[in-house]
């Protein structure tokens, strides 16, 4: 009797030390991972259980076989899947990423199952693109099976960024925050009061009511990138080639990067190495001859994702030049 009690004890206490150790995300060959050692009566169906990964694709994922059993110690990756990795709301145990040196937030959410930059922004409170290296990042979290999935507790306070971070990231950051469909609704509610002709009191009970109606229609749908011009940086290429005349044309193969930037305010970005960040290029759809211009924050780096691409544009800048494409597709460059 005093051995089963004590078999269940070392169980749950492996359990309970499992779950409130903080995890780290990897990756590797075969995706996204966490680590986990091996205690005392721990097999592949309790490690299944508590993760939340079937038995055979834990064993599959560690290239291990079933019938050998595993060994106290040993070191065993659990693997990062729609059933157990939620990057969509703060429900479970919270699951960190540490920044290299010169990490971009957008870096982070490529190397991290490109998790939306704006989701990063709020669970670790980030207030700049740039980020010190060596900052824990919760880029997702970790839902157990059969339990119910909790909000994760203390979230990390704002995280602190170097102070030479660009220009044009602090940009972004800020692009993000107006962008946010809070102070959407906020700016909308706001801007109809305003635009509202001043009229005798006893009618002001009767605007009120068209007015939430309208707002909360706009808010559920969609926003769409302004038309009426080429982008916010127009004005900026008018400037920069009367100091520098063009001397770059390019017809290249382009992909999306997803950023809150520009749906509202026509601010466009891209990716591309080669140049310098901060000018300003203009992107023409050659299947329609729309132009607009945007801004490039930095390079590519050679990613794997990248392979094949010359430039990453925002989904915003995309969406501008009516382009529907998802993987690839060709632009022409002007700087």
């Amino acid at each position: 009797m005093k051995s089963i009690v004590l078999s269940v004890c070392i169980f749950l206490s492996a359990a309970m030390q499992a779950q409130t150790s903080e995890l780290l995300i990897k990756s590797g060959t075969k995706g996204l991972y966490l680590e986990h050692k091996i205690t005392p009566k721990e097999n592949f169906y309790s490690i299944g259980r508590l993760f939340n990964v079937h038995p055979k694709h834990l064993a599959t994922f560690n290239s291990l076989d079933m019938t050998k059993g595993l060994s106290i110690g040993q070191i065993v990756r659990i693997p990062l899947t729609d059933t157990n990795f939620n990057q969509k709301t703060e429900k479970g145990q919270p699951i960190y990423y540490i920044t290299s040196n010169g990490e971009s937030l957008y870096r982070v959410s490529t190397n991290n199952n490109n998790v939306l930059m704006e989701r990063l922004g709020k669970w670790n409170h980030l207030s700049k693109d740039n980020i010190a290296a060596g900052t824990k990042l919760i880029v997702g979290f970790l839902v157990n099976n059969g339990q119910p999935a909790v909000a994760a507790a203390n979230p990390p306070k704002e995280v602190k960024t170097d102070s030479n971070a660009e220009n044009t990231k602090k940009e972004v950051a800020k692009n993000e925050t107006i962008s946010n469909p809070e102070n959407i609704k906020k700016e909308v509610a706001k801007n109809e009061a305003i635009s509202k002709p001043e009229s005798k009191k006893e009618d002001t009970k009767k605007e009120v009511e068209p007015v939430k109606t309208q707002e909360a229609v706009m808010v559920k749908e969609e926003i769409k990138p302004q038309q009426s011009t080429q982008g916010y940086f127009k004005t900026s290429f008018d400037q920069q080639i009367k100091q520098q005349p063009i001397s770059k044309q390019q017809t290249v193969t382009a992909g999306i990067f997803k950023t809150a930037s520009g749906w509202v305010d026509a601010k466009y970005y891209l990716l591309m190495d080669g140049a310098e960040p901060g000018i300003i290029v203009r992107i023409t759809n050659p299947a329609n001859n729309k132009i607009i211009y945007a801004k490039l924050l930095g390079e590519m780096n050679g990613l794997k994702q990248n392979q094949g691409l010359t430039v990453r544009i925002s989904n915003a800048a995309a969406a501008a030049l009516d382009i529907t494409e998802t993987d690839k597709f060709i632009v022409k460059l002007n700087y």
